[in-house]
């Protein structure tokens, strides 16, 4: 996955993350940890947005957002496996969700490069994403849909 591997510019991220949660009080930790995770991903949540209409056809994001064939995508990322309350997972997203799986960054990467290999016996047809970047812009979309924790 596409890292931004230099110290100086985490440290610059770090510092304008605290900065900004000190000149907003209200701004939760969990919130701020997926906003850097997200940027240390290096994805481009717009070109992500792009990426996404991929996924339109069985997922939903944003407000009002349902399940289709997939389950809603808002607050993915750092989420549990297979946790949407209400949807039907496959046997292998159940399997993943009993070990206490999480859709952190590196396995949403994975997944996206090719779904049937990260999770066995997946209903999903989708084939993946073979772009390193393409996966990181959709994950920095995905990350631009997490609810403030209150």
């Amino acid at each position: 996955m596409k890292l931004i591997t230099s110290a100086l510019t985490g440290a610059f991220l770090l510092a304008s993350t605290a900065a900004f949660a000190e000149s907003h009080e209200a701004a939760p930790e969990d919130v701020m940890a997926l906003t850097i995770e997200a940027a240390l991903a290096g994805g481009d949540a717009e070109a992500g947005a792009k990426v996404f209409k991929k996924c339109k056809a069985c997922h939903m994001i944003g407000d009002g957002a349902k399940s289709r064939t997939g389950p809603p995508l808002n607050n993915i990322v750092g989420a549990d496996i297979g946790a949407f309350e209400g949807f039907k997972y496959s046997k292998g997203f159940v399997s993943l969700s009993e070990e206490g799986a999480v859709w952190s960054i590196e396995n949403l990467d994975a997944f996206f490069l090719k779904p049937k290999d990260f999770v066995a016996k997946t209903k999903m047809s989708f084939a993946g994403l073979k772009k390193e970047e393409q996966r990181a812009d959709l994950i920095a979309y995905l990350a631009t849909f997490a609810a403030p924790a209150e």
